[in-house]
Parts: structure tokens; C-alpha cells; sequence
């Protein structure tokens, strides 16, 4: 049984680990003015940060066309007994959208899945991850169908962000919006609920907003996957997995990764947040 499983760009996966899991990811546009690349492919993340620090556009980000999934789903069709596509919430984008209209459209006898992770981010990464080991595995459509929804109950994201500035200018706040007036002067952290942003917290300062950080993920323990991911820090990201690195059992490390243009666009620069899945109950 082979089933293939695909995903978007919003999901900050690291490269090494997508390609190592056999997951394709179908890039989101950023567009910079009047120039459109795609993410990760004809834009790199140092480049988009330079850009969004010192240009003076406010990029924006856009869904693929339905025509980049019809052609990847065609593609893995022919050696595929299925395909499972997971993607960033459909409140945030219109991605999931995109990739609906391409199942209907491509010319393929491959049976496809189209999910709602109702998350972004390394949530929807560490969802997707645990689809394709499962794939990996010999699963058939069922079992890696199953995986997704599971995972997708258990994953949790909290960026910190420097300001609440880029998610504003990109539309995405959400029911963050709130707190906006509160936050202009603070550091708020913000997390995915029933696939929207809401707000989670605040501090007065990056450092106590680390702690926060911290101290809400060790309230969810325990622990299955860890990462930390980071737009522009990649010292303070190592600076906390090396503090939550006693929360995985003995032998695992937190996964670093970066947010990439797509999601950079609206957390911005300087921010830092933890992607997790909590471990099954003993009940599940």
C-alpha cells in the first residue's frame, strides 16, 4: 500500500525532514509589489526577512492555483494506491480551497483526502510528519486518515510574537484583534483555536514572554513531539529547546525549524514560538 501525502508551505516544515519523509509541498505565493515567488523555491527565508525589514512594501501572501495541486496530484497519482492532502486552516487561507477544487479536477483513479488541519505553522507540520511515518509504514488511507485527525486533537502552537504589527497588516489577527489596543507596547502570544488566531497571553517583556512561553508548555506534559521554531533568533530558539529538551522522552531532541515567508509575513521578525502534540491519554 502506498499512500502519498501532500501538504502547503505554511506548514515550516524543514526541508531535509519533508524530503526524508517523502512529503511534497505545494509552495504559497508571496508577493512583494509587483513580484510574486513562490515560497522556498524562488524565494529564501533570509532574502524574505531582508526584504521585510528594510523594504518598503508589506508583502502579502496568496493560495496556489488549483492547477500546482492538480499537477502534483496527477504526478504522484501514477504510483500511488492513494494521497493524502493536509493543509493550514481554512479560516486563515484558501489554500485548503484550492486544493479541494484540484481533487475534483485532476485526471487521476488515485482515491485523494483533502484535510483541514485546522492549524499552521509546525502544528500543521508535526500533523502532516506523523501522516507520512505512518505512510511510511505500510498504512493504507484509512489508517493515515485516522493518524491526521488524531494528531490534529493533540497539536498545539504558541508563537510569541515582537509585535502583534505584521499579523495586523496581513489580516490574519483574527480574534486576537481584542487585544490589539493592549498589546501595541507589549510582547503577546497568540495560539490557533478551531483554526483562527486568538490570543493566549502577554508580557512586558521578549524574556518574560519567553517564560510564559515555557511555562505553558509544560503544563501540557506530557509530551510526544517538540519544536521550536523562530522567524530572525535562532539562538533564542536553540536557548529553548535546550530548556524543554526534558519534557521528550530520553534519546529525542526538539526539531528546530523557521517560520518561512509564508507564515513570516504576519508573525514578523524576532519571533519565536513552540509547536508541540501532546501525548495520548492513557483513555484514547
Amino acid at each position: 500500500m502506498v499512500i502519498k501525502i501532500v501538504t502547503d508551505s505554511t506548514c515550516d516544515i524543514p526541508n531535509e525532514i519533508a524530503e526524508g519523509l517523502g512529503i511534497t509541498v505545494v509552495p504559497v505565493e508571496v508577493i512583494f509589489g509587483t513580484e510574486a515567488f513562490k515560497d522556498g523555491v524562488e524565494l529564501s527565508s533570509d532574502e524574505f526577512y531582508r526584504r521585510l525589514i528594510e523594504g518598503d512594501d508589506h508583502p502579502k501572501t496568496s493560495q496556489p492555483a488549483p492547477g500546482e495541486f492538480v499537477r502534483v496530484f496527477e504526478d504522484l497519482g501514477k504510483d500511488a494506491d492513494g494521497i493524502v492532502s493536509i493543509h493550514v486552516s481554512g479560516k486563515l487561507s484558501r489554500t485548503l480551497n484550492a486544493a479541494e477544487q484540484a481533487k475534483s479536477l485532476a485526471d487521476t483513479e488515485c482515491p485523494i483526502e483533502v484535510i483541514d488541519s485546522y492549524h499552521a505553522s509546525m502544528g500543521l507540520g508535526l500533523i502532516t510528519m506523523a501522516a507520512a511515518k505512518v505512510a511510511e509504514e505500510g498504512g493504507n488511507m484509512e489508517n493515515v486518515v485516522r493518524t491526521v485527525k488524531d494528531t490534529a486533537g493533540r497539536a498545539e502552537c504558541f508563537p510569541l510574537l515582537d509585535t502583534l504589527e505584521y499579523l495586523q497588516r496581513g489580516g490574519r489577527i483574527g480574534k486576537a484583534r481584542a487585544m490589539l489596543g493592549a498589546l501595541l507596547k507589549l510582547k503577546p502570544i497568540v495560539t490557533i483555536r478551531d483554526g483562527e488566531v486568538q490570543p493566549m497571553g502577554r508580557a512586558r517583556t521578549f524574556t518574560k514572554g519567553i517564560t510564559l512561553l515555557e511555562d505553558a508548555v509544560r503544563k501540557l506534559a506530557p509530551i510526544e513531539e517538540l519544536c521550536i521554531i523562530y522567524s530572525t533568533t535562532p539562538d533564542t530558539a536553540q536557548e529553548v529547546a535546550d530548556n524543554l529538551r526534558d519534557l521528550l522522552r530520553e534519546g529525542k531532541e526538539p526539531i528546530i525549524a523557521r517560520f518561512g515567508p509564508s507564515l513570516g509575513t504576519h508573525v514578523g521578525p524576532g519571533s519565536v514560538g513552540v509547536c508541540l502534540l501532546r501525548a495520548k491519554s492513557e483513555t484514547n
